[in-house]
């Protein structure tokens, strides 16, 4: 009995860094924490004393057990219309929960999750390990049964899709706040100019209303999104701004449900991503008591 409390002492100690770890490999906090009782589960049955680097060990386990269910998953999904986001983690617009920070660390926006969707779970792995928990390549070529080498390349392939993609925010929140709110009002107002002066000339879109639903698409160019943004001004839609995956965005609600989450990430002072979360099972899910408190 004293064992396992030191046990669970000791598990305790690395618990977030694990759920971080797990929430960048599945996007899904449902999921990682799936992932992080399984291997506090492989831990308890192993000879816990005898690991010389508990945490290493422990990131290890973590980061296979998510490899297997990234694996499992897309053998699994059915090909969807649209994309695919990963869960949003959602604050107020004025401050963060603490339990979040440690998650959203090293700027895991949603456009950042929907980036390292597009990857094979292999890449996902060294880059996810490699670039954001500096794990050295050794350590991550058995995981993925690779050489060091292999794991090197597989995270290369992937860091450069995500700098392509400019997943990235701005550093300076109080201006991302800026661009989003002068893009709320442009909205409002109905203000087609206004609306293209805030975004990126390319810009893209992402909204996912459902697997199987026509809703689901994906729109790329200032011109285009900022007409779609204007289609679906008034309507008795009220935006209720929240920081989603901490960039700013907005829960939107019609008659006081929520029809939708958005977060709109900020790259060089532009808008360059919209990622809009709007299937009603998945949006059920969430819990937005954070927005009221």
């Amino acid at each position: 009995m004293e064992d396992q409390d030191w046990l669970a002492r000791r598990f305790e100690e690395h618990r977030m860094r694990l759920r971080a770890v797990a929430y960048r490999m599945l996007g899904s906090l449902s999921e990682a924490d799936d992932a992080v009782q399984e291997s506090w589960m492989r831990l308890s049955g192993a000879e816990a004393r005898d690991v010389e680097n508990l945490g290493a060990w422990l990131t290890t386990v973590v980061a296979r057990i998510s490899l297997n269910m990234l694996r499992a998953r897309r053998s699994r999904r059915e090909d969807p219309l649209g994309p695919h986001l990963p869960e949003p983690i959602i604050d107020r617009p004025d401050r963060t929960d603490p339990e979040h920070e440690a998650l959203l660390a090293d700027s895991v926006g949603l456009a950042l999750l929907v980036v390292l969707d597009t990857l094979g779970p292999a890449e996902r792995l060294a880059f996810v390990l490699h670039d954001i928990f500096a794990v050295p390549f050794d350590e991550i070529a058995p995981i993925v049964d690779r050489s060091p080498d292999a794991a090197r390349q597989l995270a290369s392939r992937a860091r450069r899709r995500v700098q392509g993609e400019r997943a990235v925010p701005d550093a300076d929140l109080a201006r991302q706040r800026e661009v989003v709110d002068a893009f709320m009002a442009a909205a409002r107002a109905g203000d087609f100019d206004a609306l293209v002066a805030v975004l990126d000339p390319d810009v893209v879109l992402r909204a996912d209303a459902g697997a199987l639903s026509p809703a689901s698409r994906v729109i790329r160019g200032a011109a285009n999104v900022a007409g779609q943004a204007l289609s679906f001004s008034g309507h008795g839609l009220l935006n209720q701004p929240a920081l989603i995956n901490g960039v700013p965005g907005a829960v939107t609600t019609l008659n006081g449900v929520p029809i939708a989450v958005g977060a709109l990430t900020v790259r060089g002072g532009k808008i360059a991503a919209i990622d809009i979360l709007a299937d009603p099972e998945r949006l059920r899910q969430l819990d937005l008591a954070v927005l009221g408190d």
